[in-house]
């Protein structure tokens, strides 16, 4: 039987694990289990669990459950968790709180946890603060090997933190930092200022935590520092905290680029009206921006009613230019994302794209006049005398709307970009509307021009 079998069942036993065990099971295969099964389940199996076990679980479990779960017990087991925290998972856990919820739970903290948080709270919301472990291992580099290890095994506890030591000044100075890897195969009789490398990246306090990602990037470590304007070392920012934050960012402009705001919650446990409320204001505006499609169809009325055949192609004409720019949207905002290309890129982006769009725009133009000249010469469908002006008019129309919808799809994001709001926010959805009515004119415009004195 599954261990969440078990737990269905009133069976908590497997739950009550040691590391040294064989029966171990790793806290967030517990905490998982947990976000599968009914809530009263989940909160019986957390509360059997030891009060350390508790903690450890805790910060496994996504916001929705962490904060449903603490709001189900008494307010000594509430404080009891939220202290056991490492300072970066419960600066997390309360960045996620809302005003008066984070009133009532600081309330909880012993005197040194308040003031760390209160402290990290005034930070901004995207500031490495919010996910900076105030733990760290240090020592000083006029002792020996020997004698770092036996203080590291007095004054500090095993966790991700020790990964990495900290050398530093009487002051609390960051001077270096030492992997214990190179504690453990160098000669304890050294001095640790014989094993220093004199490198040590580091994060400021002011900086973002998107600069902390490409810190981690830059100089592929697990652990990074973080000092203030003096150098002095406040705390680290961990990998798993930063894997996190690029999950976190990489789902915010999935979310936007699709249409959708930024969901607080995972999808299946957003609430429905909360969801609809999400979804329908995008919706609502790309719904009045192809309303426009409609007046400037009414504009061209008179054409339509004379070549009723051009009605046929309108859907065509359309998507294609709505997909061109959704893919150039799409590819740009990724590679912004990415600072593969920054906002003086923008002629280059502009002429590969308007490139792009012409070489595009010939492939499907062509496609679309040889479909018609096949279906008119096999009888399949009779457009008219007039067939091959229409072949090319479709031609010509398709190479500019792909043109514009490329062209708009680049260059809409690097203007919002520039206005410093989100590039996401110019969605594959909201990019297409805007072709969409645009890509009619374009259709219409050329129509009238080489059909001009035939059928129109």
């Amino acid at each position: 039987m599954s261990i969440k079998e078990k737990i269905l069942n009133g069976d908590f036993s497997d739950l009550l694990y040691s590391r040294n065990e064989k029966n171990y099971v790793h806290p967030s295969n517990i905490a998982k289990i947990f976000t599968e099964i009914p809530f009263d389940y989940a909160l019986q199996a957390f509360q059997a669990l030891s009060a350390s076990d508790q903690a450890i679980v805790f910060t496994y479990l996504d916001n929705f459950l962490q904060k449903n779960i603490l709001k189900s017990i008494s307010p000594k087991g509430q404080g009891r968790i939220l202290n056991e925290l490492s300072s970066d998972d419960r600066i997390i856990f309360f960045s996620s709180l809302k005003s008066l919820e984070q009133t009532h739970f600081i309330n909880l903290l012993n005197e040194k946890n308040k003031d760390d948080l209160q402290t990290a709270l005034g930070y901004s919301t995207n500031s490495v603060a919010r996910i900076m472990n105030t733990d760290v291992a240090t020592i000083h580099q006029e002792i020996t090997i020997a004698d770092a290890i036996e203080h590291l095994k007095n004054n500090h506890k095993d966790d991700e933190t020790a990964n990495v030591i900290y050398v530093v000044a009487t002051n609390n100075t960051l001077i270096d930092d030492i992997p214990v890897r190179r504690l453990v195969l160098n000669n304890t009789d050294k001095k640790i200022t014989d094993i220093l490398d004199g490198f040590c990246p580091s994060l400021t306090i002011t900086e973002t935590k998107e600069d902390a990602v490409e810190k981690f990037k830059q100089y592929d470590r697990v652990v990074l520092p973080v000092v203030n304007a003096e150098n002095i070392l406040l705390g680290v920012v961990t990998i798993d905290d930063i894997l996190d934050v690029e999950e976190q960012a990489n789902t915010r402009e999935i979310q936007k680029i699709g249409g959708v705001e930024e969901l607080d919650y995972p999808y299946v446990e957003t609430p429905f009206f909360e969801l609809l409320k999400k979804r329908a204001s995008w919706l609502v505006i790309l719904f009045l921006g192809e309303m426009l499609t409609a007046t400037a169809m009414g504009y061209f009325d008179g054409e339509i009613e004379k070549a009723v055949v051009l009605a046929l192609f309108v859907p065509l004409i359309i998507s294609s230019g709505g997909n061109s720019g959704s893919q150039a949207a799409t590819l740009i905002i990724r590679a912004m994302a990415l600072k593969e290309i920054g906002l003086k890129d923008w002629w280059y982006v502009m002429r590969r794209e308007i490139l792009s769009g012409l070489s595009l725009g010939v492939m499907l133009g062509t496609i679309g006049l040889i479909r018609i000249a096949v279906w008119q010469n096999l009888h399949w469908y009779d457009y008219g005398q007039h067939w091959f002006l229409l072949a090319v008019t479709i031609f010509f129309s398709l190479i500019g709307i792909v043109m514009w919808g490329t062209f708009s799809g680049s260059m809409i994001p690097i203007v919002l970009k520039k206005c410093k709001i989100d590039p996401a926010t110019s969605s594959a959805p909201f990019v297409a509307t805007l072709v969409d009515v645009t890509g009619l004119v374009i259709y219409f415009t050329i129509a009238s021009i080489i059909l001009k004195g035939t059928i129109l």
